[in-house]
C-alpha cells in the first residue's frame, strides 16, 4: 500500500506549538479529530470539533491521566494490518476503527529535570502512553503516519495537498524513522537520569548515548571521510557546539576539534587577567596573560609564530578592535570569544573566510561528565579530567623552595601542560609560555623541542636571551629519568613542577638539587592522548 488517505487523526501533545493551526488544517480536509485531556481542550478552544479518547475507548481517563490511551481500541486501530483478513475481521468484530495519523510529543521530562523539580514530579513526567502510541504507529507505518515534532506539521500538510488528502509510503517511512529516534532519545534521557542523578552510578551497566544532528560537515579529518556535528539530547553543558557563528566559512571537523581545545584552555583563565590561547592541531602553540588582550596576544604569538599561522585563537573576555586588528595580521582559521565589540566585528568582517565564534560565556573547567572514545569493538568511557591543584597542594621536594614568582610560573605552566598532548613539556615565565613540546615519544625530546622553539623565537625577535632562561617548566607526568629534567636545566629553567611518583624520583630530585633547581610535586598527572 503506497498512499493512505487520512480520515482519522489522534492528537495528544504536551508541546502545543502549532496545534490549533494543524487541527484547523486537518478539519478543513475532512479529518476526524480524536484527542486527550489538555490537547482536546486546546483544540476546542480553537473552535474545532473533537472526539474525546474516552468516547473512543469506552473508558474514562483515570489515575490522574496515567491511563487513557493504553487500550485495544487505540492500539488495535494503530497496529492492525489492514489488508490481513484476520486483522480486518478482528477490527470488525470489536468495532475498532482505523487511526491513520498520530500526532504525539512526549511529556517534558528534560525541562522538568532542568528546572530542578523534585523526584516525584520528575517521575510523573515520564511518558508511558505517548511512547507506546508513537511506537505502535511507527511500527505500522505501512498504514499509519506518525508525527512527533511540530516542525514536521508543514511537511504533512504539503504531503496531503500533493496527494489529495493521503500520505505516501516514503513520507511515512521518513516520519517513522524520526519517531523511533525521538523515543530512543527520550528513553536514553530517562536512563541517564536514573543512572547518574538518581542512583549516582558513574558507569551504569547499560550506557545510553544519544545526540541530535546539528549539521553535516563538509568532510571529516580528511576529505575522503564523512562527518556531522551532534549535540546531546537532555541536560548538557554549553561550548563550541552551541557557539554563535557570526561570520566565515562553514566549520570543518578539524575546526570544531581545534576550537574546542582552544576554548577548554581559555576557560582555565575564566575570571582572571586577559588571556589568549593559540592552538594548532589540538595543541597549544602559545598562551599568555597580560594587562590587556592585545598584550596577551603579542606575547602568545611570540612563543611560536610559525605554528600560529592558520591556527585557532581563543580568549577569555570580549574582543576589542585593537586585538582583532592584531589577530587579522596573520592567517587565522577561527577566533573564539565570549563576545566581541562592534569595532572587532567590523575588523573581522574584512576577513570573510575567518570564522568568528561567540560563546556568550566560558565553560566551567571543573565541571563533571564523561568522555567517550571509540575503539575497535567497544567504547572507552572515563570521567572528565577536571582535577585541579593550588599552591597549597604542592610538595616541595628540593633543597631550594621556589620563589613566589617561580611558584606563579609553575602553576601557569601546569595549567597549560594539562591541555598539551603527552608527553607534554611547557616552559613559562611571567604568565607567558616560552616553549611548548607536545606529543613526543619521550619526555627528553619534548623538553628539547620546547627549548629549541624558545631559542628560535629569541633569535627572530632579537631578544638578549631565550625566555626559557629563568622560567618554570611543567611536565604532565613524572620524569622517568633525569635526562628530561637536565634538558630543561640546560635551557635555563630554574623551577620545575611535575606529578612525581617515579621509581627514580630520588635520582631526579638529586639531579634537580645539583642543578640548583626548585622542584614541586603535584601528586596529579594530566596525560592527554
Amino acid at each position: 500500500m503506497t498512499e493512505v488517505t487520512v480520515r482519522r487523526a489522534l492528537l495528544s501533545v504536551s508541546d502545543k506549538t502549532g496545534l490549533a493551526e494543524l487541527g484547523q488544517a486537518l478539519a478543513a480536509r475532512g479529518v476526524e479529530l480524536v484527542s486527550t485531556g489538555g490537547t482536546a481542550r486546546a483544540l476546542r478552544d480553537a473552535g474545532l470539533s473533537v472526539r474525546d479518547i474516552s468516547d473512543l475507548t469506552g473508558f474514562p481517563e483515570m489515575m490522574d491521566g496515567r491511563v487513557k490511551t493504553l487500550h485495544p481500541m487505540v492500539h488495535g486501530g494503530l497496529l492492525a494490518v489492514r489488508d490481513d483478513p484476520a486483522h480486518a475481521a478482528a477490527m470488525a468484530d470489536h468495532a475498532i476503527g482505523a487511526i491513520d495519523l498520530v500526532v504525539v510529543n512526549l511529556y517534558p521530562f528534560e525541562a522538568t529535570v532542568m528546572r530542578g523539580a523534585d523526584r516525584d514530579t520528575i517521575i510523573e513526567n515520564i511518558d508511558i502512553g505517548g511512547p507506546s502510541m508513537v511506537r505502535s504507529a511507527a511500527k505500522n507505518h505501512r498504514y499509519v503516519t506518525i508525527l512527533t515534532d511540530a516542525a514536521d506539521y508543514p511537511a504533512l500538510l504539503a504531503e496531503l495537498d500533493a496527494t489529495g488528502g493521503a500520505t505516501t509510503l516514503a513520507f511515512r517511512k521518513r516520519m517513522a524513522a524520526r519517531a523511533f529516534s525521538a523515543t530512543a532519545a527520550y528513553d536514553a534521557m530517562i536512563s541517564q537520569w536514573f543512572a547518574f542523578a538518581d542512583q549516582q552510578q558513574l558507569f551504569p551497566e547499560m550506557l545510553a548515548v544519544n545526540g541530535k544532528r546539528v549539521s553535516e560537515l563538509r568532510y571529516g579529518e580528511n576529505p575522503h571521510q564523512r562527518a556531522a556535528l551532534y549535540t546531546p539530547v537532555g541536560p548538557h553543558g554549553k561550548g563550541i557546539a552551541q557557539a554563535e557563528q557570526v561570520q566565515g566559512k562553514e566549520l570543518s571537523y578539524n575546526n570544531y576539534a581545534d576550537a574546542d581545545a582552544a576554548l577548554e584552555l581559555a576557560a582555565e583563565f575564566r575570571g582572571q587577567d586577559p588571556a589568549v590561547v593559540i592552538v594548532k592541531h589540538a595543541n597549544p602553540c602559545g598562551v599568555a596573560q597580560g594587562a590587556s588582550l592585545i598584550e596577551a596576544w603579542q606575547a602568545a604569538l611570540a612563543c611560536d609564530d610559525v605554528s600560529a599561522f592558520g591556527g585557532i585563537v581563543a580568549v577569555n573576555r570580549p574582543l576589542d578592535g585593537a586585538t582583532a586588528e592584531a589577530i587579522c595580521a596573520i592567517f587565522t582559521e577561527v577566533v573564539v570569544a565570549p563576545a566581541a565589540d562592534e569595532a572587532a566585528r567590523a575588523i573581522f568582517a574584512r576577513k570573510k573566510n575567518l570564522r568568528l565564534l561567540l560563546t556568550g560565556d566560558l565553560p566551567d573547567p571543573r565541571r563533571g561528565g564523561l568522555t567517550i572514545k571509540p575503539i575497535t569493538g567497544g567504547l572507552l568511557v572515563q570521567s572528565r579530567d577536571n582535577g585541579a591543584i593550588s599552591a597549597s597542594d604542592l610538595k616541595i621536594v628540593t633543597r631550594r623552595a621556589p620563589t613566589e614568582q617561580e611558584l606563579k610560573d609553575c602553576l601557569f605552566a601546569w595549567t597549560v601542560a594539562r591541555h598539551v598532548k603527552s608527553n607534554a613539556i611547557v616552559y613559562a615565565k611571567d604568565g607567558v609560555t616560552a616553549g611548548i613540546g607536545a606529543g613526543q615519544m619521550n619526555r627528553r625530546d619534548s623538553s628539547r623541542i620546547a627549548a629549541m622553539k624558545a631559542a628560535e623565537a629569541a633569535e627572530k625577535f632579537g631578544w638578549a636571551q631565550s625566555r626559557t632562561v629563568g622560567s618554570a617548566v611543567a611536565s604532565d607526568a613524572f620524569f622517568p629519568f633525569a635526562d628530561g629534567l637536565l634538558a630543561a636545566a640546560e635551557a635555563g629553567a630554574t623551577a620545575v613542577i611535575q606529578p612525581g611518583g617515579s621509581i627514580r624520583d630520588e635520582e631526579v630530585v638529586a639531579a634537580a638539587d645539583e642543578a640548583g633547581l626548585a622542584m614541586v610535586f603535584t601528586g596529579m598527572r594530566h596525560f592527554r592522548h
